[in-house]
């Protein structure tokens, strides 16, 4: 009883909740009611296509992947070049230019501010009369244009004849103008190629296709035997073995024959000729059939032969799809063939490399002089300031200060 009349002592709003009494006793705040970053469990980021490495790690090759990283450290350089080269006078107005991410390749959500501070040589932003900062070229960056202008004349005749063959391999001898335009830099093509065309009338020449939305198509005038004839065909004569072991194209064998490796191996060459050449008309062939296959391989082989640099994106090679008559596997299609190829980057967004453009080191064999040209402008491009004696040189370039 003594208990009963104590708890009814309280005011009659306490009896809503029996144990407010308790709760007032007794305090839970000091007790830990999260538990703690360092206890709470590390999950693994979701697999996607987006971020995993198409190699697993014995297979990678670091040299390629390095490239295709430098890629992305390089495309402010590039893009912004390519921009701002057909810009008046060669200028862009600040404010303009931090809407322009994608035209321009620096990373989107940041200031593009950040990006040209990289490249104090290249690039410069500047306050004009208008009382606007204005983004614009240094004066050593217009020099370096100037130089490649020159090896862009004096490489003319060689890209006229890598669109030639380029018609010659795809279908109907026809490829809009706007495609090769938008590949231009994997080529090697001069900015104003869609006008040097009317230059070579026995070569090219430009129609509308009416049934693709009125398009500017260039065709293929005169067909070149002298042209038709791939890297891979050329090799076939000088040592035919290496040739006929550079695809894999298996012969399905029960396996009651029991064959050991190397029997294997000379089963499977059987496959490997007669080669079928990327010249030939890819669309007429049955897309399922072993000679299909060996003709997509051999093509997107002569198709990184004309490259500057022997390798091309996932973009550049579905830009081509219908004219070379490619396949939604072509991404499987080129991992079974190790010994041509090599995919570097992520599932998503992959690169593929022409091994035998490479030596062991990763090094191109044959440069270009477009590639040698970019490999000096990216060297100019990761120095923060250069000595007054080495400004209109490149003696010293390599023992500048590189970020």
């Amino acid at each position: 009883m003594a208990f009963r009349s104590f708890f009814f002592s309280f005011p009659s709003k306490t009896l809503k909740n029996p144990n407010h009494i308790f709760s007032l006793q007794f305090s839970t705040s000091f007790l830990v009611t999260k538990t703690p970053k360092k206890l709470k469990k590390k999950h693994k980021p979701k697999s996607s296509p987006r971020t995993n490495p198409i190699q697993t790690q014995p297979n990678r090759i670091t040299e390629f992947e390095r490239i295709v990283q430098r890629d992305t450290l390089t495309r402010f350089v590039t893009r912004s070049k390519q921009y701002l080269s057909n810009q008046p006078e060669h200028v862009l107005q600040l404010d303009d230019a931090g809407k322009l991410h994608r035209e321009l390749g620096f990373p989107r959500g940041r200031k593009v501010s950040r990006s040209i501070q990289q490249h104090p040589l290249l690039f410069q932003t500047y306050r004009h009369t208008d009382n606007k900062m204005w983004l614009g070229f240094t004066d050593l960056m217009e020099e370096l244009l100037g130089e490649e202008q020159s090896v862009m004349e004096s490489m003319e005749l060689d890209r006229v004849d890598k669109v030639r063959k380029l018609l010659m391999m795809s279908a109907n001898h026809r490829i809009p103008l706007s495609k090769l335009h938008h590949c231009r830099i994997l080529f090697g093509l001069p900015d104003d190629f869609r006008d040097r065309v009317v230059k070579y009338p026995n070569y090219f020449r430009v129609v509308v296709d009416n049934n693709n939305d009125g398009k500017h198509v260039l065709e293929l005038v005169n067909w070149d035997p002298l042209l038709a004839v791939s890297a891979l065909e050329r090799e076939f004569i000088v040592n035919e073995e290496a040739a006929k072991r550079k695809f894999h194209f298996p012969v399905k064998h029960g396996k009651d024959l029991d064959l050991e490796l190397d029997d294997k191996r000379k089963l499977n060459l059987l496959n490997a000729l007669p080669l079928v050449s990327p010249y030939s008309d890819g669309s007429k062939l049955d897309v399922w059939t072993l000679d299909a296959e060996k003709y997509r391989v051999g093509l997107i082989h002569e198709f990184l032969n004309l490259t500057l640099e022997k390798r091309a994106s996932i973009h550049h090679l579905v830009e081509f799809k219908e004219e070379f008559s490619l396949t939604k596997h072509t991404y499987h299609m080129l991992l079974k063939q190790p010994r041509a190829f090599y995919l570097a980057g992520t599932e998503m967004n992959w690169v593929v490399f022409l091994k035998d453009g490479y030596d062991r080191n990763g090094v191109l064999i044959h440069k270009d002089p477009q590639v040698v040209f970019n490999e000096k402008l990216y060297k100019y491009a990761q120095i923060q300031e250069m000595e007054p004696d080495s400004e209109s040189s490149d003696v010293g370039l390599e023992n500048q200060h590189i970020t």
